[in-house]
């Protein structure tokens, strides 16, 4: 394992590191052609490497991906057709859905204003910006003047850290912030208490706790300081921008956590590094740091930071303890090219929203006398805008920690519509939440040697972590339910042994299809629709003779897809890039 250069103040207790040096060619992009599409995981680290000599020769100029093409031409423009003509104004179910819809900006059309989460994040746009951009400033003047002003720069990094994450928390959460406070304080008490026990031990007892308070607070609604003492209720009136803090509580969750269980492990694994480079993204995160870095304010400087503090991307302790000390260096043009990728993805969402009222039409269930096709498609178009309305604020808020040198994981590397596995879904989508689970809770179950079981305690854990419903856990329940046969076709045909046979890559695309099937079910219910609306489309597939017609052409476009997602992941191998998803 890399190690990190610590050398000590005459204090013996704060780590410095050495000046980062990053090798500029990590900035300079290979000849990557198509595969720039996908976004890389981390600002300052490129996924290339050397490519195998084993891959097949590429199959994008055939006669079969040219009738791929085509046929995707023509399936792509009827799946945007038809959920547009699904939501014009002459259509009969028009009027059940049309109080969801409200003046717009794009092509004098309504706008689709049914989602909360997605309306909140528009709502603050302007406010969201100015921060971004004041808060930038203000870093960068720090940086800038600290060093002309005698002081060492990462004291004024601490300082910056500490004061900004207590405003900007206290202006969302008001007087609820004290709050936060003090489940630091136990949490730093609970880690103390953790160093002196055996390792297993430990990690179940931190577990034990942060769920039960993750519950406990979710189910007293924030614990109001008028349910603890009645004369404190006037308290309950200065509660900030966000009166319900609990609300993004589960992300603070996971900060307690990373922060307890990294100093615990530290306090058996640490020794002084021989000095190096900065370690990459990956050694940040498991290198451990000196047991005295592990501070009750440098816990208040993690679980406070503002680009992060809302919706993340989530940063490990040890990540964020190193980055702090020495700040990236980010390349501008990277940020540059992520600030366009986050304009992509708001003009997407607003295209949809304005001219595709899918979720006006699932919430108000406004589906009457649609075709199977036509039920299939808003399903799916549904299941795009849960994707898109999170990839917004997501890539809003790192671009936010990126401004301020600060390379947190890109939570999306796939997009929905590229991914034929349920294993690597799961790596590409909210990729940090999934970077933490693996390390906190699915290692520490077994991993790989108990996968079934790891897997059906990590996302009843998700299930729990975003909401406590039985909809949600039924979701967490399928999906376990859905792995089995992924890992089952894995171990009986492994791509390793069969991947230069001629048959293999379709075997594998129809396999693709049922994993596809099976996920965008599970995904309907988690998210969409629910059971009885899953139960109800399903019904309309499988329960009529046009539904049954549906599902044979849904199975041939799904192969066609399937296809093209490997064609691309192997196109990624000839070029030299690897990404684990």
């Amino acid at each position: 394992m890399h190690r990190r250069d610590a050398m000590h103040d005459g204090d013996g207790v704060r780590p410095r590191l050495q000046a980062m040096q990053i090798d500029e060619s990590c900035h300079k992009d290979q000849h990557r052609g198509i595969t720039l599409a996908t976004p890389d995981a981390y600002a300052t680290e490129k996924p290339t490497g050397t490519a195998p000599a084993d891959v097949p020769p590429a199959r994008w100029t055939t006669w079969e991906f040219r009738a791929y093409y085509l046929l995707a031409l023509v399936v792509v423009s009827y799946m945007i057709y038809v959920p547009i003509y699904l939501s014009s104004e002459s259509h009969p179910q028009f009027g059940r859905y049309a109080h969801y819809l409200v003046p717009g900006w794009m092509g004098g059309r309504l706008r689709d204003d049914s989602d909360f989460q997605y309306r909140l994040f528009r709502d603050h746009a302007a406010i969201i910006g100015a921060l971004i951009v004041g808060h930038s400033a203000a870093s960068a003047a720090i940086r800038w003047l600290a060093p002309k002003l005698g002081i060492a720069p990462r004291h004024a990094r601490a300082a910056f850290l500490l004061v900004t994450g207590v405003v900007y928390v206290g202006a969302l959460h008001g007087v609820n912030l004290v709050k936060i406070l003090l489940i630091a304080a136990g949490n730093y008490g609970l880690m103390r208490v953790g160093t002196r026990l055996p390792r297993p031990v430990a990690t179940t007892l931190v577990w034990a706790c942060h769920v039960g308070l993750l519950v406990a607070v979710f189910y007293l609604e924030g614990v109001p300081f008028g349910s603890l003492v009645p004369s404190w209720a006037w308290l309950d009136g200065y509660s900030g921008l966000i009166r319900r803090w609990y609300i993004s509580y589960n992300f603070t969750m996971l900060r307690l956590v990373s922060f307890t269980l990294d100093a615990i492990w530290a306090s058996d694994a640490y020794q002084p590094p021989s000095p190096s480079i900065m370690p990459p993204a990956k050694a940040r995160v498991q290198t451990p740091h000196a047991p005295e870095v592990y501070t009750y304010l440098s816990q208040v400087m993690y679980l406070l930071y503002p680009p992060l503090f809302l919706t993340g991307p989530i940063l490990t302790f040890n990540d964020f303890h190193s980055q702090r000390l020495v700040p990236l260096s980010i390349p501008w043009r990277a940020v540059l090219v992520y600030m366009a990728r986050c304009a992509f993805a708001i003009l997407s969402v607003e295209f949809l929203l304005h001219y595709m009222y899918v979720n006006a039409i699932k919430s108000a269930r406004a589906w009457d006398g649609f075709t199977p096709m036509q039920l299939a498609l808003l399903g799916f178009w549904n299941l795009e805008f849960v994707w898109l309305k999170l990839v917004v604020p997501w890539r809003t808020f790192r671009l936010w920690a990126l401004l301020d040198g600060v390379d947190a994981p890109e939570n999306v590397i796939r997009s929905i519509t590229n991914s034929p596995s349920a294993i690597l879904f799961w790596r590409a989508w909210h990729r940090s939440y999934n970077l933490w689970v693996v390390r906190y809770l699915y290692i520490p179950l077994g991993g790989a040697q108990r996968q079934l079981l790891a897997s059906l305690v990590v996302f009843t854990f998700v299930a729990l972590w975003h909401d406590l419903s039985f909809t949600l856990l039924a979701w967490a329940w399928l999906i376990v339910l859905f792995i089995v046969p992924e890992v089952l076709g894995r171990t009986l045909v492994p791509a390793r042994v069969y991947e230069q046979r001629a048959w293999f890559r379709h075997v594998r695309a129809l396999g693709t299809v049922a994993n596809l099937f099976m996920m965008m079910t599970a995904n309907l219910v988690g998210f969409v629709v629910g059971l009885d609306g899953v139960q109800y489309l399903w019904g309309q597939l499988v329960g009529t003779r046009a539904g049954i017609v549906c599902l044979a052409e849904l199975v041939g476009i799904l192969f066609v897809a399937a296809q093209l997602m490997y064609e691309y992941r192997t196109e990624e191998r000839r070029r030299g890039v690897w990404r684990n998803c």
